[in-house]
């Protein structure tokens, strides 16, 4: 099968279906318009087409000439609710953006259906197609999971794959390391309750606001001197809320920060700390806090076996100089894996940087001028179309 080939063919056609995807970018669970698009561009093809019931997925099930394993394929639909500043024709102008390319993500897939149906008969087993919606922060991942996603051709898959695109690496190389890819992430929520009063008589009250203060920096301290170095941890405070008129002492304070770990045992360890932690500070003060770790997206591990045939097929694909293994894992998150978590596979990045941004001065993902390159679209739907035949085309 010449799936590079095939797919720089079609790649006229996933530009263009990127293109109208970033137009009209849907955020959230619910992407009536993104599902709708999805399912034009996959009509014709010989499918087995549902959709979710909770949230707007689709999935798309192959059936093979004969039978066999099943694999699974997955490009997430949902934008980000950010201002485009791109000045793209295309750019979108309804206050949100694919800001991190989930766009080019669901066409890729679109682009793999459509070369995997064209050998329909070489195929050896099944393939399921996972179009998901709430990949950023609301765990659309998880839903599709539980509405029965592993049993969509009746036999759970023996391989699961997702490309990630990266506006900051060189454009059509491909990223990936075998075990820890992307860190989890987790909500802290911290409010602590004192007594308000009047500002020009903080005696009278307790004052939660330096309260909040002093927990902000004791988060910093923490990671640096309760952290293992070779077990890293980010803790980034995002949020900060207290009272309304500038003299009035309020009742409340509150935080909000992200926690990201590479590993289950920081996790828990984070778990009990960040809210002790929290607590006694507030106690010392005389006050009272409401403080919780919520555990949100777990740790992306990739398949070492399924990584290493990955490496290979990527490389025998590209060449060598196109397929990359990372030294270290990156501190985002990924609700690939919960899917990861059922079934051994590899989540790997894909540079999509323009040929006209300097390396060092592209803006990262959820950028509102971030841009990608959608000339990947081709290799990126071969990618996934032959790592899904690897394991379905008998030799």
């Amino acid at each position: 099968m010449g799936f590079v080939a095939e797919g720089a063919g079609v790649l006229g056609g996933l530009v263009e279906l990127r293109r109208v995807l970033h137009r009209e970018p849907e955020v959230g669970l619910v992407l009536p318009r993104t599902q709708q698009v999805v399912m034009d561009a996959l009509a014709g093809l010989p499918l087995e087409v549902s959709t979710g019931h909770e949230v707007t997925s689709v999935v798309g099930v192959l059936r093979g000439g004969a039978p066999g394993p099943t694999v699974l394929l997955r490009g997430d639909m949902d934008a980000l609710p950010v201002v485009e500043e791109t000045g793209l024709e295309y750019a979108a102008e309804n206050g949100n953006m694919h800001a991190c390319g989930h766009d080019l993500h669901t066409a890729g897939l679109v682009g793999a259906a459509r070369l995997l149906s064209a050998h329909r008969e070489e195929l050896h087993g099944n393939v399921i197609f996972m179009f998901q919606p709430g990949e950023e922060g609301l765990g659309g991942a998880g839903y599709m999971l539980r509405e029965g996603l592993l049993d969509a051709t009746g036999d759970k898959p023996i391989a699961a794959y997702a490309l990630h695109v990266w506006a900051q690496a060189a454009k059509g190389v491909f990223q990936l390391r075998p075990g820890t890819m992307m860190a989890s992430s987790n909500q802290l929520h911290i409010t602590v309750y004192g007594k308000g009063g009047h500002g020009s008589m903080p005696a009278t009250t307790l004052d939660p606001v330096p309260v909040v203060a002093e927990i902000v920096l004791a988060l910093q301290v923490y990671v640096t001197r309760r952290v293992d170095v070779f077990d890293p941890v980010v803790v980034t405070v995002t949020q900060l809320e207290a009272g309304v008129a500038i003299n009035v002492i309020p009742n409340s304070a509150r935080l909000g920060a992200t926690v990201r770990t590479l590993s289950e045992a920081m996790l828990e360890q984070l778990t009990h700390d960040l809210p002790a932690l929290a607590e006694r500070i507030a106690a010392a003060h005389g006050c009272t806090v409401d403080a919780r770790l919520n555990p949100q997206y777990p740790v992306t591990v990739n398949d070492a076996g399924r990584t290493a045939e990955t490496t290979e097929v990527l490389t025998g694909l590209f060449g060598a100089e196109r397929v990359e293994r990372l030294p270290d894992p990156l501190m985002g998150a990924e609700d690939f894996s919960m899917v990861l978590q059922e079934v051994p596979g590899t989540f790997a990045m894909v540079g999509a940087r323009p040929d006209d941004v300097a390396a060092g001065e592209a803006p990262s993902n959820h950028s509102s001028v971030v841009r990608f390159d959608d000339a990947v679209l081709g290799d990126n739907a071969a990618a996934l179309a032959e790592l899904a035949a690897r394991h379905l085309v008998r030799s």
